[in-house]
């Protein structure tokens, strides 16, 4: 059962559909998304709205926008947008027992917010010390729980193809523990999950597709089937 079953946009409230983040197709025509209990995925092209949106869903659920558990209440960027509140969740009655807002473009400050906070009784490594990708993926093993809600922001940004497998066998070790999973993602392996809700969002909005109707799929495949002549059709004088 998800924590978050839904989430429903108060289309009555806004104030103008004109001005962004309104003024995203993808927020634009807005009214109820439904998530999954499992893994939710967001995909599309750049400027599309995935971090838009999943900022939002993360900042809803309680989340400090630039990222880590309800307890980071950091604020070294603002940047983000009032989407949130505009949106109304739908919550099952069991509540989450831990939770994390993991986005590739903060994760720095939210080392620096760490090490000022101290190591405190649960210890936090020190992200500053190791690579962008190993930071990642000691704060999925390390700071996730079971029966959590976890919000990643294209968290491929930091991870080479093999860690990305590596998330995907951490994530599917998670959902078995009763978490639930909401991510933004250009990742053709992490889409590739089985059984996750996978939405496209471009000009005309957001719905539901399946994984091999992604633009990400498609491309990646026609390019490691053929990679000469996709090289050959993109690097050609005219």
């Amino acid at each position: 059962m998800p924590f978050l079953r839904e989430i429903q946009m108060r289309r009555d409230e806004v104030p103008d559909f004109g001005v962004y983040p309104f003024s995203v197709p993808a927020v634009k025509n807005l009214k109820t998304l439904a998530l999954s209990p499992g893994l939710t995925c967001f995909a599309g092209e750049n400027g599309s709205g995935k971090s838009t949106l999943i900022e939002a869903i993360a900042i809803l659920a309680g989340f400090n926008a630039e990222g880590g558990t309800k307890n980071f209440r950091h604020a070294y960027d603002r940047t983000e947008s009032n989407l949130a509140q505009f949106l109304r969740p739908v919550r099952n009655p069991g509540r989450e027992k831990g939770g994390f807002f993991l986005r590739a473009e903060s994760m720095f400050n939210l080392f620096s917010e760490a090490n000022r906070l101290g190591p405190g009784p649960n210890g936090w490594g020190d992200g500053h010390a190791m690579s962008h990708g190993e930071s990642f993926l000691y704060v999925v093993q390390e700071r996730f729980r079971p029966h959590g809600l976890y919000v990643l922001d294209e968290p491929e940004a930091a991870l080479s193809p093999q860690r990305q497998l590596a998330l995907l066998r951490l994530i599917a070790d998670y959902l078995a523990q009763g978490c639930q999973f909401i991510m933004a993602t250009h990742s053709p392996i992490l889409l590739a999950y089985p059984g996750a809700l996978v939405y496209w969002l471009d000009q005309d909005g957001i719905r539901p597709v399946d994984y091999q109707e992604t633009e990400h799929f498609q491309v990646t495949r026609n390019f490691l089937n053929d990679p000469q002549r996709m090289l050959d059709l993109l690097l050609r004088d005219d």
